[in-house]
Formats: structure tokens, C-alpha cells, sequence
């Protein structure tokens, strides 16, 4: 069994630098592109992929549905469990905003963000979840940055530290209750695109 996990692609407000959370932003025309890159590239590997879960949040669910059209495989119902991480009074603030507001330790005041454990516990859910009940499957996830940071610190401590980059894919393949990473984060059909 293997999952594609999936960041969405650009908004508007990653290009400016704000934090999303789980306010609705959607993608904006370079963000349908990045979609389009990484669909060719699953189109070329060996891989092949039974169909594609998304958050409930727009960016995501437009992701997903450029890849699950381009792979012609069913788009599912969204599942809330792998949404991004409410960021409470810091969304739709930039860098320096949030660090004239609150100071440089802004992350680790109570601004209603939602904590790390939380946020771990419910990827990690959603994770078991798949495992057990599409053991035959091959499952693409289209989700957020924050979310798959704290899975993938979850699943392997501090063995990747690097930003999830939009539109990066890292695959995981269940090898009994264990998942092993076979691509991490990966950007290349974006900078081939460069080229």
C-alpha cells in the first residue's frame, strides 16, 4: 500500500507570505499549474493511484480534483481530520505582522492556535484509518503544509525538518505498521518546469 501525500498548490496568500489555517483561501493561477506539473509527472511514474481524498478546504479540494481528473480516478468525500491547523488570531497575517503584534515568539503565545498534539493526533488517526480499511489500495492525499509537518514529525521525530514546499510529494509505503518514506517532499516536476 502506498500514500501520496500531497501539499495544495500557490494562493494568493502563500505568495504574500500569510498564514492560511483554516480560513478558505483558494488556489490562485499558478497554484492550477503547479497541480497540472505534479498530474503529468503521476501520470509518467510506474505508480499507479486508486483515487485521491482532500481536505475540506477549497485550496486542497481543487488540487485534488486537477490530479483525480487527469489520473481519471474518483475524487473522494473530503475528510476534515486532515484539514490545516486553525491558527486562531494569527491567520491571515504576515511575517512581520505577527511579529509586530505579538514579538518574535508569537508561536508559542496563546493566540488560539491549535496545538501541536492535536494536530498530530487526528493525521495520525486519519492515517490508521486508511491503513486498515484500503490495505489494497494506492491512495493519493492532498492536504496542508502544517498538517504534514506535524505527521511527519509524528511518524519520524526530527528526521525531516525541511518546509513542505506547495504542490511537494512525499510517498509512503506501509510495510506492516510501519510507513516508509520512498519520496520526501519532493518538488522536481515543478523545477523541471523551471527549466
Amino acid at each position: 500500500m502506498l500514500i501520496g501525500l500531497i501539499r495544495h498548490g500557490l494562493t494568493d496568500w502563500n505568495a504574500q507570505g500569510k498564514i492560511q489555517g483554516q480560513s478558505d483561501i483558494p488556489l490562485n493561477e499558478e497554484g492550477r499549474n503547479q497541480a497540472k506539473l505534479l498530474a503529468r509527472r503521476l501520470q509518467q511514474e510506474p505508480y499507479t493511484w486508486d483515487f485521491v481524498i482532500t481536505s475540506g478546504l477549497s485550496r486542497a479540494q481543487e488540487s485534488g480534483q486537477i490530479i483525480a481528473d487527469a489520473l481519471h480516478i474518483p475524487l473522494l468525500d473530503p475528510d476534515s481530520r486532515i484539514a490545516e491547523r486553525a491558527f486562531g488570531q494569527v491567520e491571515g497575517r504576515t511575517s512581520a505582522e505577527r511579529e509586530s503584534l505579538w514579538g518574535i515568539d508569537w508561536h508559542e503565545q496563546e493566540l488560539g492556535q491549535e496545538k501541536d498534539d492535536a494536530v498530530r493526533s487526528r493525521a495520525l488517526a486519519f492515517l490508521e484509518e486508511i491503513g486498515q480499511t484500503h490495505v489494497d489500495k494506492n491512495i493519493l492525499v492532498i492536504s496542508h503544509g502544517g498538517l504534514l509537518a506535524q505527521l511527519y514529525t509524528a511518524l519520524y521525530e526530527d528526521r525531516f525538518k525541511e518546509r513542505i514546499g506547495n504542490l511537494s510529494l512525499t510517498i509512503l509505503e506501509k510495510r506492516d505498521e510501519r510507513w516508509e518514506p520512498k519520496v520526501y517532499n519532493c518538488l522536481k516536476h515543478l523545477e523541471e518546469a523551471k527549466k
